[in-house]
């Protein structure tokens, strides 16, 4: 067990190492609850609100989709997310979000590691703003269980523009998350989920920025 709590370390260490323009400390606080329908259909609501030293109160995400669970692996989503963006909690505008998203649980087993990831295409409109922006968002997640029910869990998510827009800039690899937390059940309908995300901005002509947060989640299943 101690190698995958060293492989988290390192990942995390390797993150912070990065030259940065501007290091700002966040706290991300996440509701998710999902509802299972009939016919292997299911509801998604993903609440997410974020603050930080140097922004203050700055964003509400709120993400709602269906999906469909084709087989033991793959499930496929639609949806809508509504993005409120703030200054020090002062209103600044709104982004809107249509998302197409796959699902692929548990892919791969080593031992007791579970891999398993997600593709996650976006179109964003902002009011005030003119154009639609494309980006794709790929992400892959490894769990292992550390004591009971309690998982060690290790994930990375690149951020791809594949357009240029007044509000997105880089047309390319844009920012990267790459996170370690600790999850484990309340019962069986609640879960918590505990961790340190870093959020690695590219800079074009310029160096870097990071972004060190405090992600605290709360899961819901029906």
């Amino acid at each position: 067990m101690r190698k995958y709590l060293i492989a988290g370390a390192l990942l995390v260490s390797t993150a912070i190492a990065v030259p940065a323009r501007a290091d700002d400390t966040q706290n991300w606080e996440t509701l998710n609850v999902t509802v299972n329908l009939p016919d292997n259909f299911k509801l998604s609501s993903e609440t997410v609100f974020r603050d930080s030293d140097a922004r203050g109160f700055y964003e509400i995400e709120e993400n709602l989709m269906v999906g469909k669970k084709l087989n033991k692996t793959v499930t496929v989503w639609l949806g809508y997310t509504f993005n409120p963006l703030y200054n020090a909690g002062t209103f600044r505008t709104r982004e809107h979000r249509f998302r197409q998203q796959v699902n692929f649980d548990n892919v791969l087993q080593i031992g007791k590691v579970k891999v398993g990831g997600r593709i996650r295409l976006e179109q964003r409109w902002r009011e005030n703003a003119s154009g639609t922006a494309w980006r794709l968002r790929p992400q892959v997640k490894a769990s292992v269980p550390i004591v009971g029910k309690v998982n060690f869990n290790l994930s990375h998510e690149s951020f791809i523009d594949l357009n240029t827009q007044t509000f997105q800039g880089v047309e390319g690899y844009e920012r990267m998350r790459n996170a370690a937390s600790i999850s484990w059940p309340l019962n069986k309908k609640f879960g918590v989920e505990v961790g340190y995300l870093e959020q690695h901005g590219f800079v074009p002509g310029g160096p870097d920025t990071n972004d060190h947060a405090l992600t605290v989640g709360l899961n819901a299943n029906f």
